[in-house]
């Protein structure tokens, strides 16, 4: 019989409880240093953060990765550290939880179940919690659309990313995940359209996340508002610059989570 990890216990019960959760998600290449990513890290979750998630595409892996983990692990309290595969070798024994995911969309069988299979005995031995995740990439992708060699679903095409979302559902994950990768303004495109999320929430039960390129109040809302459960935060945190503004923006991230779950509740809405 498969049981609910802690993780996963603690991410519905939030869910139940709030109605619209805050993820904060920190890649640290993208930061200059290790102690910055720290430093943020304990500024998002105390800002109000709901789950921190760790990793990234490319480049975090190994002593690195253990390192920062750790630092990171001791340094906040009180919410889980997920981390976001990038491949096989981003698993460390310092994390709660991680993101268990096929990527839905690859052209490519490895990102489908051959990565899994290859860190399944890793992830047990190391006794972290996997969650169980359908990933879907939206255009424009960023270095996870190349990495993963998918086919971009494009942003005008919601009914394709709810296809998708059903299939995963279907499969047996847990949780949906579409994202647009890592700042899709810098080739053009803003966030996952309103519409697309709306079809996705239509046409699946499980806790449905949205991610990449929010970074505003207004675009936050619009996420939710939409049928997000929970809006995955990157590059507007490594934006802030430091870890104050960090905070201050998570702060007002937390609000909006803290008051669009409370109309959704109130409203009971899915």
């Amino acid at each position: 019989m498969v049981t609910t990890g802690k993780t996963e216990k603690y991410i519905n019960e939030k869910l139940a409880e709030k109605g619209a959760l805050l993820f904060s998600l920190l890649d640290p290449i993208d930061y200059r240093s290790p102690k910055e990513v720290v430093a943020v890290a304990k500024a998002v979750t105390k800002g109000g953060a709901d789950v921190l998630l760790l990793g990234g595409s490319s480049g975090v892996q190994g002593e690195m990765l253990d390192g920062v983990t750790k630092e990171i692990k001791d340094a906040i309290d009180g919410i889980p550290l997920v981390l976001f595969p990038g491949n096989v070798a981003t698993i460390t024994k310092y994390a709660d939880a991680i993101y268990f995911q096929s990527l839905l969309n690859s052209r490519n069988p490895y990102w489908h179940a051959q990565v899994q299979m290859l860190g399944a005995p890793v992830i047990k031995a190391a006794g972290i919690e996997p969650l169980p995740v359908g990933y879907i990439l939206i255009e424009p992708g960023g270095t996870a659309g190349w990495v993963g060699d998918a086919n971009l679903v494009p942003q005008t095409k919601p009914k394709i990313a709810a296809a998708l979302a059903l299939t995963g559902q279907y499969l047996g994950n847990r949780f949906i995940v579409t994202d647009t990768g890592s700042n899709p303004r810098l080739q053009g495109m803003g966030p996952i359209p309103a519409a697309m999320i709306k079809e996705v929430r239509k046409a699946i039960d499980v806790p449905y996340i949205v991610g990449g390129g929010v970074k505003s109040e207004k675009e936050l809302r619009i996420a939710y508002q939409a049928g997000a459960d929970a809006v995955q935060i990157g590059t507007a945190f490594e934006d802030s610059g430091n870890a104050e503004q960090a905070y201050k923006k998570a702060l007002l991230f937390s609000r909006v989570a803290k008051e669009e779950g409370a109309r959704k509740l109130k409203n009971g809405v899915k």
